[in-house]
């Protein structure tokens, strides 16, 4: 095996266009999973731990970018992340055991595009976009466009993730992030839940939701965020959306839990979601 350690982003695009079947390596913790379960390898890898300025977090112009070779642990440690995104740090924070956040990160999270990544969701609902970096130039596109399914995404050979941006949430929203595994911690997640609330005058003003596992990609429930939509967050209110959610989440029966057990846990995340949205949610 051929492992490369280029300096610089641009060494990195030199080196994937010089071999177009080569992989790209961050934290390392999934391929190399992989590889212990005797997954194939490829010939290249191009590891991205010595490239210059691919790692690290800043606030800009109203937007959060988050280099794509930070490490998890740097976005649960981070104070801008946990005043602004505490949406993110609560995903960072169940994020596996506290040696793989050392390595694993958020590039490569998105990257491996899998419907249980515990980013992924936040992600969809606080709005974020990917930086993809060619020879030809910078392209940016919305994170639910970039998942194209499990384990695909919309990088074409010889492109590189460099950056997940999103915008400042208002910083009235609830936000809220949840999973449930076969374990309390450094579990998959059976069932993920991530949500945006803007509540104002005691009316929801704006809902933004999306589920992990529960679907090929990361699922988004457009009829329960209408709902919610102008209404008091009522238990009430919480329930219906509930039964809404039941019929647009896709999953699958596997030997973590069983499809009907998932769509029951996804309605059920929202009645955790009401405990956090008021005293009105509790009537």
């Amino acid at each position: 095996m051929n492992v490369l350690f280029p300096a610089t982003v641009e060494a990195a695009q030199d080196a994937l266009r010089s071999a177009p079947d080569a992989r790209v390596m961050a934290g390392g913790t999934d391929l190399l999973v992989k590889r212990r379960a005797g997954a194939s390898m490829p010939e290249t890898l191009v590891c991205l731990e010595k490239v210059a300025g691919l790692a690290g977090i800043e606030e800009l112009d109203g937007r959060i970018r988050i280099n794509a070779a930070t490490p998890m642990a740097d976005i649960l440690e981070s104070g801008l992340i946990r005043e602004r995104l505490p949406l993110l740090a609560g995903a960072a924070k169940v994020f596996a055991s506290p040696l793989v956040r050392n390595m694993a990160t958020l590039g490569g999270n998105v990257c491996t595009a899998s419907p249980a990544a515990d980013t992924l969701p936040p992600l969809h609902v606080l709005g974020a976009e990917v930086e993809i970096a060619s020879v030809q130039g910078t392209r940016r596109m919305p994170i639910a466009e970039f998942i194209t399914g499990p384990g695909k995404t919309a990088l074409a050979p010889g492109e590189l993730l460099t950056a997940v941006t999103m915008p400042v949430p208002d910083g009235g929203a609830v936000q809220h992030f949840e999973k449930v595994g076969k374990r309390k911690a450094m579990a998959i997640a059976v069932v993920s839940m991530a949500a945006l609330l803007r509540v104002e005058a005691g009316v929801i003003a704006e809902a933004r939701l999306a589920w992990g596992s529960v679907g090929p990609t990361i699922i988004r429930c457009p009829e329960a965020e209408a709902l919610f939509t102008g209404r008091a967050p009522t238990l009430e209110t919480f329930r219906h959306a509930g039964k809404c959610v039941m019929r647009a989440v896709r999953p699958i029966s596997d030997v973590r839990a069983s499809a009907d057990y998932r769509r029951q846990v996804a309605a059920n995340l929202l009645l955790r979601l009401a405990e956090r949205s008021g005293p009105a949610a509790v009537c």
